[in-house]
């Protein structure tokens, strides 16, 4: 099929997929160098609830919520990139396989990217919204309406000329070596990028159950040992933990382990983190990552305390559609397990530009200036992929 003649890139992968308008999705985890690929040959579909434990292998992409137009997404990996083979899967379909290696071998140009319809019509926070959103926070949880809320922005970014998806996500792999990065491509949905610190729910190839607890924002510092946390993150962290525990508690397990919390660096910023474990081989629970998925999205780390309330207040008052903002995305099944990601610290590809995405954790203590400087930290993490390209 072409594989003996020729080694492809991930470049060739990636302008193959978006010629064929399939649906293609290339990342790397953290603390590793290999970076993968997989396309999807048929027609990308939409799915229900993800099924961690019996999905065929690909990539999931799914929004902040469901609606009629973002949808859960998964894309089958019909065929596979592992850094430097590419493989066909055994049921890939023979017609659209051949299809595929001839758009490989062909010399299109540099390749545009899959654009979002719907992306047109964003409406885009100014600060003066952004911060009286807050104060109106801040007034319900100070009436007991909700402990905590998650408020976010977006902003827009122009593209440099001669922007590449693939050379941009290496940069990014470069930059940001402890951060989950990511590059999708959806018909329809659009084309995401993003370098991303918090875990949702992952499951290894040793069957270890993981996910954590992060929460808390300060600029990094030069030795994380010198962190000074206020009560208010503090206290913003230990209620995500408080979620996380309550989530086990509804499943009724109680064999898991708990690290943390502790100063971990993610970019240009420091959050505090737990990480909390569990061992399947020793603790008979088959369906945890599913059931966890279920319960955890969207978690207090992106909507808030109790999430009902959390989320009406932010679908009343930030003013715009996250769509695939604080979802989440990532491998399943794949030789080194499921890994599935907050998509924080992330961007929306346009024709000639890009959107920016951030958001804060708003309790009682929250100071309306400082949360608006803190997202315009966390945006520095896509922003300085794009001001730096060349």
């Amino acid at each position: 099929m072409g594989t003996a003649t020729r080694v492809y890139t991930l470049s060739d992968i990636f302008r193959a997929a978006i010629a064929g308008n399939m649906a293609v999705a290339v990342w790397r985890l953290p603390n590793t160098d290999s970076m993968h690929a997989c396309v999807q040959l048929r027609e990308h579909y939409t799915t229900g609830q993800p099924q961690l434990e019996t999905s065929p292998f690909g990539f999931f992409f799914c929004p902040f919520q469901v609606s009629g137009q973002e949808q859960n997404i998964f894309i089958k990996g019909d065929v596979y990139f592992d850094g430097e083979t590419l493989t066909p899967a055994p049921d890939a379909p023979p017609q659209q396989l051949q299809a595929f290696y001839t758009l490989l071998d062909g010399q299109q140009q540099q390749p545009d990217w899959h654009t979002s319809p719907s992306a047109q019509n964003h409406t885009y926070q100014t600060e003066e919204g952004f911060t009286i959103a807050i104060r109106k926070a801040v007034e319900s949880i100070q009436a007991e309406q909700m402990e905590k809320v998650v408020l976010s922005r977006n902003r827009r970014e122009p593209l440099p000329d001669g922007f590449s998806p693939v050379s941009a996500f290496m940069k990014m792999a470069a930059a940001y070596p402890r951060a989950f990065v990511s590059l999708v491509s959806v018909p329809g949905a659009g084309t995401w990028m993003g370098a991303s610190p918090e875990i949702l729910v992952s499951i290894n190839e040793q069957q270890i159950f993981h996910t954590m607890a992060l929460a808390g924002t300060q600029t990094a510092v030069a030795n994380v040992a010198d962190a000074i946390w206020r009560q208010k993150e503090i206290e913003e962290q230990a209620m995500v933990e408080r979620y996380i525990l309550s989530c086990f508690k509804k499943l009724r397990l109680r064999d898991y382990t708990e690290v943390g919390p502790k100063t971990v660096v993610a970019g240009n910023l420091m959050h505090l983190r737990t990480d909390f474990k569990v061992n399947l081989k020793e603790v008979h629970f088959p369906t945890l990552g599913t059931d966890m998925l279920e319960l955890l999205h969207p978690t207090s780390a992106v909507c808030g305390l109790p999430k009902e309330p959390a989320l009406a207040f932010i679908i009343a008052h930030e003013g715009y559609n996250r769509s695939y903002y604080s979802g989440y995305l990532g491998p399943v099944n794949s030789s080194s397990g499921s890994h599935l990601y907050v998509n924080l610290r992330c961007m929306q590809l346009q024709k000639h530009e890009a959107i920016l995405y951030a958001g804060a954790g708003i309790t009682e203590a929250s100071d309306p200036q400082k949360e608006w400087q803190e997202t315009q930290h966390k945006m520095q993490t896509m922003r300085q992929i794009l001001v730096n390209f060349d």
